[in-house]
């Protein structure tokens, strides 16, 4: 069994998330979400989808939130 790093719990059906050259443990995409989504600069909510970056490395959910923080240049990273 593996240890969820979000919640702790120890679960045998826990996955695996590699992203950045790290290894991540989680019992629940909840539990990935909570630990690897970024979060909106503007109204704190975590971003599941796309999202927006600015080229300053600035990450908001929306255009609404974007604009509400002046960000400038956005980047499309598709």
């Amino acid at each position: 069994m593996a240890v969820c790093e979000t919640c702790g719990n120890d679960y045998r059906m826990a996955f695996e998330v590699r992203a950045a050259g790290d290894v991540h443990v989680f019992d629940s995409f909840e539990c990935a979400v909570q630990r690897m989504a970024p979060i909106c600069e503007n109204c704190g909510c975590r971003i599941i989808g796309h999202g927006l970056e600015t080229e300053e490395g600035h990450f908001f959910c929306s255009g609404h939130c974007a604009r509400a923080k002046g960000a400038g240049q956005l980047v499309d990273r598709a």
